[in-house]
């Protein structure tokens, strides 16, 4: 069953994240886009939109219809891709994203890769490489780009330092903390590193309430 108390009180404190985020603004974004707000372009409805990643997009821990793109799909009234393959590690995901790219032709790129580089422990160094490589390619489609950050193994989860490096390093529309909050609940997850269909629920809900903060809906 699940708990409400838990989710309820997740989605308070991420809503306070947020808007802290997007209305008063992140010094160090600001810096890095000379003084830009974070925003995104309108989508429209029905807009082809690629959630790219690994296990927490393709919705590894729950059921089919569950994962947090299909629930974002449903949630915004968009066409949501889910390109996100369990196990892949952010090399094999620079290899893949051209040809995703060029078959989806997508507006909008939701970016939640490198956990299993952390998990592995393939080099920090490399995913950062690796995840900034995507966002070129990604700019260079034409395509917007939402980082999301997800946490490194450890006895108390918080984000990797790296994304945060990355969002400042190319000004993109970012949500640090939302895997990290909700893997931080046993009952929003299946496992010690895949939400469950609550969990991916809950991100679905954040990313949806991000696009609305950031102008995309």
């Amino acid at each position: 069953m699940e708990n409400t108390g838990s989710i309820s009180g997740i989605k308070n404190i991420r809503r306070i994240k947020r808007h802290l985020l997007l209305l008063l603004g992140v010094c160090s974004l600001l810096t890095a886009c000379g003084g830009d707000d974070v925003s995104l372009s309108p989508l429209p409805p029905g807009t082809t939109v690629v959630a790219f990643g690994d296990s927490l997009t393709a919705g590894y821990g729950a059921g089919p219809g569950q994962s947090y793109p299909e629930v974002l799909a449903e949630l915004a009234v968009l066409d949501i891709v889910n390109a996100g393959i369990s196990g892949e590690v952010s090399a094999a995901g620079l290899q893949r994203l051209p040809s995703v790219l060029a078959q989806y032709r997508p507006a909008l790129v939701i970016l939640c890769h490198a956990g299993n580089d952390m998990l592995r422990s393939t080099g920090l160094a490399a995913a950062k490489a690796n995840l900034l490589a995507m966002i070129n390619q990604i700019h260079a489609s034409g395509a917007q780009v939402v980082l999301m950050g997800v946490p490194q193994p450890g006895l108390l989860l918080s984000t990797a330092d790296f994304y945060q490096e990355i969002a400042e390093e190319t000004a993109v529309a970012y949500l640090p903390d939302t895997m990290t909050d909700v893997l931080s609940q046993r009952s929003l997850r299946s496992d010690a590193a895949h939400p469950n269909a609550a969990g991916y629920r809950l991100v679905a809900e954040e990313v949806h309430g991000f696009l609305l903060d950031a102008g995309a809906l």
